[in-house]
């Protein structure tokens, strides 16, 4: 495999710092983004490795084995396995499964084993079976794009996986996906794919949990003599009936009107809405005297 260097797809020097990546990756997402690029095969090519190279920069312990490591870092942590067993055969007085790679560095082991080279001892690598590494992966999704239930495509070291995201995932919550992480090494299982969901709520609700709040304007006159008003919910509106002499900062309690709870089909949470009083402005004379008239009917 190609040696792909990471920093240079971003645009961003070794030293760069975590802020400094997530500055790059998201500039260049936006640039590459497929729905700003509809049919531009070169712009869909340049998303996927600027998503690959955020993959492994923005997660420090697979920065570290990048930059240690280069093309074969998805193997460090069976590289230091095989070391640490072949210290152990040595101790012991046996023959290590593995031959004498000691004096010789990482890519050496990685040779060893995907083509079976003979060792110094003679022995070769082909029967150890190894693990595959598993990987880890960022998703960004909108508020609104994880209210239902839907499927994505996401690219992983070049390769697409067609993933079912479930309704209600909540920002930082990571899901494992079995089977879709590192080759295995000599016919070994592949590792599994951690995804992290980073939820942008770009929306006029507060999440909570699976409840939503939200403040609606009500106006003063409906607020003094009642009526009905239409309000947004998250997936469309609803009219509710409001009782006279409605107080500023009142809440009501829309039932099942609220986020989707995870895995569970048909399941909602709770909309809280708190009425915020308008008070009329740019008063008329007219308007003053009659508040005034009013003020001396109920005099305090």
């Amino acid at each position: 495999m190609a040696f792909i260097d990471y920093y240079k797809i971003l645009g961003i020097a070794k030293s760069a710092s975590a802020t400094d990546i997530k500055k790059a990756y998201r500039k260049l997402a936006r640039k590459y983004h497929p729905d700003l690029n509809p049919s531009d095969k070169e712009a869909e090519r340049k998303f996927k490795e600027i998503n690959e190279a955020n993959e492994v920069l923005s997660n420090p312990e697979n920065r570290k084995k990048y930059d240690a490591h280069g093309k074969d870092w998805q193997h460090a942590d069976e590289f230091q396995k095989a070391k640490q067993q072949q210290r152990q055969y040595q101790g012991g007085g046996q023959q290590s499964p593995f031959g004498d790679f000691g004096g010789g560095d990482y890519s050496d082991f990685f040779e060893s084993m995907f083509g079976g080279r003979s060792s110094s001892r003679g022995r070769t690598s082909g029967g150890v079976k190894f693990r595959g590494q598993d990987l880890n992966a960022g998703l960004h999704l909108n508020l609104r794009d994880v209210y239902k239930t839907h499927k994505r495509t996401l690219t992983i070291n070049g390769k697409n996986i067609r993933l079912t995201i479930p309704a209600g995932v909540k920002n930082g919550q990571v899901i494992k996906i079995k089977g879709h992480g590192g080759e295995g090494i000599n016919g070994g299982p592949k590792g599994d794919l951690n995804i992290t969901f980073s939820i942008e709520n770009n929306t006029k609700f507060k999440l909570d949990g699976d409840n939503l709040h939200t403040t609606v304007d009500l106006d003063f006159y409906k607020a003094i003599l009642g009526g009905e008003i239409t309000v947004d919910t998250f997936d469309g509106k609803v009219k509710l009936k409001i009782a006279p002499e409605t107080q500023n900062g009142t809440k009501v309690k829309l039932k099942g009107k609220g986020f989707p709870v995870y895995k569970k089909e048909g399941a909602y949470g709770d909309l809280y809405i708190t009425y915020q009083i308008k008070m009329p402005e740019n008063l008329t004379e007219k308007e003053k005297q009659l508040f005034t008239e009013l003020a001396k009917l109920r005099p305090s």
